[in-house]
């Protein structure tokens, strides 16, 4: 659906959206971002407790309906089970958000002889995107409803910031090309596909990190500081709404302006 004025253009009231690891950091500043934009949200996620309180929190604030349910996005017939029972109980999915992963560092020299840290991060942060991209999307055709899917990647995927990212970058920038051909493939359905990009985020990826030393980072960063969680909240809320429609295939980079000087 387009927009042919500004009147609710933003607005996701009565919408349904699934929000992998929306339970905490980026995840939550973006599900928290669609429940204050009016849509009804779905958390997938494998830390039941933390999603729990968000729900509750979420129903005392929002006016819409909030879910849970228990999904480790590496495992497809989870995937399929937690697909399944969202669509039985929201009838149509409306808004994918492609957001959980694993930050994997290391080098790739130093794996154990089996590799077995980047075959992890690959089935996480790309093949488990890919898994929703493709059971959603099936929904979202079959439906004739069209709808928006949003996969969260990083400007590691575009830039080398350091050497020792190497399956996490690789895995990003493989989502970002996956999101360009998807978008192609299912334009004719009504279904767009974009990515964001974030750089240093405060998230819970940060809060181990000493105070001094993200202010060392953050003096790299041209805004001075780390992008809020629901800054990338507020460009997906964006990507979700009827006033994206004309957008597909985008890969929008939010991180203070970093990436410009690599």
């Amino acid at each position: 659906m387009f927009i042919t004025s500004m009147e609710n253009a933003y607005s996701l009231k009565g919408k349904n959206a699934i929000v992998t690891g929306g339970n905490k950091g980026i995840g939550l500043g973006i599900a928290t971002a669609l429940a204050h934009q009016g849509a009804n949200v779905a958390i997938f996620a494998r830390d039941e407790a933390s999603a729990k309180e968000v729900i509750k929190d979420f129903s005392a604030k929002y006016e819409g309906k909030f879910s849970f349910y228990k999904t480790d996005i590496s495992n497809m017939q989870n995937c399929k089970d937690s697909v399944a029972k969202c669509i039985a109980d929201y009838k149509t999915i409306d808004v994918l958000v492609n957001n959980a992963g694993i930050g994997t560092g290391g080098s790739l020299l130093d794996m154990d002889e089996n590799m077995t840290s980047w075959f992890e991060c690959f089935d996480v942060d790309l093949h488990g995107a890919v898994r929703m991209c493709y059971l959603v999307g099936k929904h979202m055709r079959d439906t004739e409803k069209g709808g928006h899917i949003i996969n969260i990647t990083s400007n590691a995927g575009e830039i080398i910031n350091t050497p020792f990212l190497t399956a996490y970058a690789a895995a990003k920038a493989a989502l970002n090309h996956f999101t360009r051909c998807l978008a192609a493939e299912v334009a004719p359905f009504g279904i767009r596909v974009n990515a964001i990009a974030p750089g240093f985020t405060k998230s819970n990826f940060t809060k181990g990190i000493p105070e001094e030393f993200v202010k060392v980072i953050a003096a790299t960063v041209p805004i001075n500081r780390f992008a809020e969680a629901v800054e990338i909240g507020a460009l997906a809320a964006y990507l979700a709404s009827d006033a994206s429609d004309a957008m597909t295939g985008a890969v929008l980079t939010i991180d203070g302006g970093y990436s410009l000087q690599h």
